[in-house]
């Protein structure tokens, strides 16, 4: 997925400030950091991270929580070692940490903000439709439970959008999969896969081909009266998509298909969903 730099962070530290790390570093960090008062440790940490020195900063945030465990100074720390964490793109480490923090901090004022990393550091995993969708289905559910939670915070507000986008990206992995089966003339198994994207997905903008192959398995199967109401949904909630114009054409002799070839057809198709 494209990398999206969260504002809500940037404001975060501002309003909080000014090892995982192990080995050499991690015991340079130490050693520097020994006899310092917890807010000077903590601010270099925010200034490493403002740096873009993502590495440095969980080092030393993680400084600020060994040295002051019991300090505020170490609460904020945690939440901002998991944001540096994400940000060196560590998105393993980063919803470990943010697990760790929502278990031990629920009333924590920045708690919203710690939901909604964590769900951001699944969605950011997404990968394309070709692929296990697994990490998807977790970004979605950590996503819709920062709506639920905080419906109306900013959090809450990106979440919905994001949402969408991972709805999107299931569906086309149900028709990647439909496709498949399809090609190798196992029908009912491809049926199973459009009418799922129909039933389940119906915000996307897969619903449309979906019903159109849902009508092109069941004329393989025999099944024409199927096909002909198939095809009339399609043509009642997209009239203008070449999808239906494709299912006409199948039910309909003389008939023409989309000409998807002819300049402009993209241009039309998209303008039809928008």
């Amino acid at each position: 997925m494209p990398r999206r730099h969260p504002l809500a962070a940037l404001l975060l530290v501002l309003l909080l400030a000014a090892a995982c790390g192990s080995g050499r570093e991690g015991a340079e960090e130490a050693l520097i950091t020994r006899d310092r008062p917890v807010e000077a440790i903590y601010n270099d940490a925010a200034d490493a991270l403002e740096a873009r020195e993502y590495g440095r900063a969980v080092r030393l945030f993680d400084e600020v929580e060994r040295q002051h465990p019991y300090s505020s100074w170490a609460v904020n720390a945690k939440l901002m070692a998991a944001y540096a964490e994400y940000m060196r793109n560590n998105y393993t480490e980063a919803i470990a940490a943010l697990d760790r923090f929502i278990r031990l901090h629920p009333a924590n004022p920045n708690i919203a903000y710690a939901y909604y990393l964590r769900a951001l550091s699944y969605y950011e995993q997404i990968a394309d439709v070709e692929r296990d969708q697994r990490l998807t289905q977790q970004a979605l559910a950590a996503l819709t439970e920062v709506v639920n939670r905080f419906p109306d915070t900013p959090y809450g507000r990106d979440a919905r959008l994001k949402i969408d986008l991972a709805r999107d990206h299931l569906a086309g992995k149900e028709m990647v999969i439909g496709r498949w089966y399809q090609r190798r003339n196992l029908h009912l198994a491809a049926l199973n896969r459009f009418r799922r994207v129909v039933e389940e997905f119906q915000t996307t903008n897969h619903v449309a081909e979906a019903l159109h192959r849902m009508t092109e398995c069941y004329l393989a199967l025999g099944l024409t009266e199927e096909a002909r109401r198939t095809a009339a949904v399609l043509g009642h909630n997209f009239p203008g998509s070449p999808w239906y114009q494709d299912s006409y054409a199948l039910l309909v002799p003389g008939a023409e298909p989309a000409e998807r070839d002819r300049p402009g057809w993209l241009s039309r198709w998209w303008a039809a969903i928008f």
